[in-house]
């Protein structure tokens, strides 16, 4: 097959060299972008004149036609026409006559794949978003229901200090609004056109860029045509928004898997989210979130392919850059199914409150709460850190918590200890009392709870 930049060859590459060096097998993937782009351009070259109307709204009406048959899945790709640029092409020839080879006028596949990877990721970025949105307003339901359930909060995997549920759900909306802003954030540079640079050094056709841009909803043009066709940074910016989010969901599956076992038994995972044992008839898996825990690696794999692609790049385009699409491909699909499962996950978890309710009386979470006493009536912390961690050895070689001490143990202690202490060392109380901005109180939670939803409200 006559490839259709092979005027100047006079010989073709084997056939198994062509598919080592196509990429349809994966850019096909942009094809509806592709035939998008191209429809703005081919109007931009009618508004110019470097095409003519009639010649304009053949291939208009071709690609049109194109677009149809790629939404049913009636086209058939061929690798010896390398990538999506040129199986369009290709194509629309074949459709419409040798009109069809005008449409590549003023334009390179250079600037056409750098727009397709654009208008492809504003789309997806825009999607993730909404996801992202979904699974906060999993956590804000859950943790609405959830004020005032305790659970232990732990540092170094160890009980620390008893929490609100809905404190420790919440943390997680927080890190998904980062990763929900740092996506917004990313449009900014995603949504500038590169379409009209060429090559690398622009085109002597009169083209419109600002008319092109207009057209496909873009905010703006590349101001530098070798930049436009050379740069990457959008994609690699992508991907580390989406490692941090997927490194938060990460996290989260740890939570989940942790406590559903049997150690912690403080939440039950839905049956539609877990799986069995193949010889274990007992066994219930958190597989989904083991997955997900799985597939951040993937992530942070295509980050990590693509900047060392680019790392010793002359400018502007070489054909390096082909290994910047699977890695993102991939990390949007794997981000997209991964939020999707959590919001599923998260939405139908049964929460064990009795379990976490007792779990916070038979531990010493409870103990800087005497600290913080002490230090109350005057004594200085170190010394009140002191007085405390001897409390709880006496406690650990009774085999008691620090609520089983009769008055008279934590007066000799300290007389500072008067009778309210017992109240004060209720987990619930402890708790409660935590009012600094930010805190587990449940007066701070409910106002937490409170701007969380706001800021949903505000999201489209």
């Amino acid at each position: 097959m006559t490839k259709l930049w092979g005027g100047r060859f006079s010989k073709t590459a084997e056939e198994w060299v062509d598919a080592f060096g196509a990429s349809i097998g994966f850019d096909q993937q942009l094809v509806e972008e592709d035939i998008e782009g191209s429809l703005a351009h081919v109007t931009m070259l009618g508004k110019t004149g470097v095409l003519a109307p009639e010649e304009v709204e053949s291939i208009k009406k071709g690609l049109n036609t194109l677009l149809e048959k790629a939404k049913k899945g009636e086209l058939e790709y061929n690798v010896a026409n390398e990538d999506i640029h040129l199986n369009i092409e290709k194509f629309l020839i074949d459709e419409i006559g040798p009109v069809g080879g005008k449409l590549h006028t003023g334009r390179s596949r250079n600037d056409q794949v750098a727009t397709d990877m654009h208008l492809y990721l504003r789309k997806q970025t825009q999607e993730i978003m909404a996801l992202v949105k979904k699974v906060q307003g999993a956590l804000v339901a859950q943790a609405s229901e959830h004020v005032e359930t305790l659970i232990p909060g732990y540092t170094h995997l160890q009980r620390a200090q008893p929490i609100s549920f809905a404190h420790h759900l919440l943390a997680y909306f927080w890190m998904l609004e980062r990763d929900y802003e740092r996506y917004q954030d990313s449009l900014k540079r995603i949504n500038v056109l590169p379409l009209g640079a060429g090559a690398l050094a622009g085109t002597t056709f009169p083209i419109d860029r600002a008319y092109t841009a207009e057209l496909l909803g873009f905010d703006g043009i590349y101001e530098n045509s070798l930049d436009a066709v050379s740069d990457r940074d959008f994609i690699v910016e992508f991907l580390s928004a989406s490692s941090l989010l997927m490194m938060h969901l990460s996290r989260l599956c740890e939570e989940f898997i942790l406590w559903s076992s049997q150690e912690f038994q403080f939440i039950e995972i839905d049956d539609a989210f877990a799986t069995g044992s193949s010889i274990m008839p007992q066994k219930k898996n958190p597989d989904m979130a083991e997955l997900i825990r799985g597939k951040t690696g993937r992530v942070y794999g295509s980050l990590f392919s693509l900047l060392t692609t680019l790392k010793g790049l002359p400018l502007a385009y070489n054909k390096d850059m082909q290994e910047d699409k699977e890695g993102m491909f991939d990390a949007v699909t794997t981000v997209k199914g991964s939020l999707a499962i959590f919001a599923g996950m998260i939405e139908t978890m049964t929460v064990k409150t009795e379990t976490m309710n007792k779990a916070v009386h038979q531990d010493f979470s409870n103990a800087t709460e005497l600290a913080d006493y002490l230090a109350t009536k005057g004594m200085p912390f170190r010394q009140a850190h002191e007085v405390v961690g001897k409390l709880v050895l006496v406690c650990i070689q009774k085999g008691i918590y620090l609520l089983d001490l009769s008055m008279d143990d934590f007066k000799q202690a300290s007389d500072l200890f008067e009778e309210d202490i017992f109240e004060i060392l209720q987990p619930k109380t402890v708790v409660a009392r935590r009012k600094s901005a930010g805190g587990t109180g449940f007066s701070e939670v409910l106002k937490a709870l409170e701007k969380a939803k706001g800021l949903l409200k505000e999201k489209k």
